[in-house]
């Protein structure tokens, strides 16, 4: 895989998505399309404006939804404890409840891109972590990858 990949490039599969709100809080979530591979608690990659975030998939009445990115695996654990990267690009780029964005799927299950509609995005790719040396660190305690 190439170390940057425009949004444009043929091996990215773009979805239309929405911003909207989950339960009972006021802050923007991402409404992922039921095209896109993943489940309830998978942790992905998210890329906002050119850095790569960590962000659990949550599943709620209406399917998944990304409520929050940070800055490592451990905060996407514990959103509490982190500033929610999510929050600041849709503020940033005046995204709200019921606005369209586009997903971008770079790494299929692993890494994803948002971006608003229209707007060309070059994305500097993280290599997939190795499984099995995953699974092993699990066993060993969350970490901050």
């Amino acid at each position: 895989m190439p170390e940057q990949l425009p949004s444009d490039h043929p091996s990215v599969q773009t979805f239309r998505a929405n911003i909207a709100r989950s339960g009972g809080t006021r802050r923007p979530c991402l409404r992922v399309p039921d095209d896109v591979t993943a489940a309830d608690g998978d942790f992905v990659r998210l890329h906002l404006g050119g850095t790569a975030y960590h962000a659990r998939l949550s599943a709620d009445a209406s399917g998944l939804v990304i409520r929050g990115a940070y800055d490592n695996k451990r905060l996407a654990r514990t959103p509490n404890d982190g500033e929610n990267r999510l929050v600041e690009w849709c503020r940033e780029h005046d995204r709200a409840d019921g606005d369209a964005v586009e997903l971008d799927e770079l790494d299929d299950g692993y890494q994803y891109g948002l971006r608003v509609p229209g707007v060309r995005q070059v994305y500097r790719i993280t290599e997939r972590p190795n499984d099995s040396l995953s699974s092993i660190a699990e066993q060993f305690g969350p970490s901050d990858e």
